[in-house]
């Protein structure tokens, strides 16, 4: 799970386990690789070049309600 912020001020959460089967996206599965994670733009990229664009994030993300933004 990514916890994003967006410069609209929106907090939301993006579940990323739908994408580790993708090939790009299986080393994710390690827990070190996958705490490789960084801001790259608009986007995240870990270390083996996985990205994820803004759009997907924002849009198959979901509010996280849990704190205030």
């Amino acid at each position: 799970m990514l916890c994003l912020w967006f410069t609209n001020g929106e907090k939301r959460r993006f579940d990323v386990k739908p994408y580790l089967e993708y090939e790009i996206f299986r080393q994710l599965k390690d827990l070190a690789m996958f705490n490789t994670v960084r801001p790259d733009g608009l986007s995240v990229e870990w270390a083996n070049e996985a990205s994820l664009c803004p759009d997907t994030l924002y849009i198959e993300s979901i509010p996280d309600k849990n704190t205030d933004k």
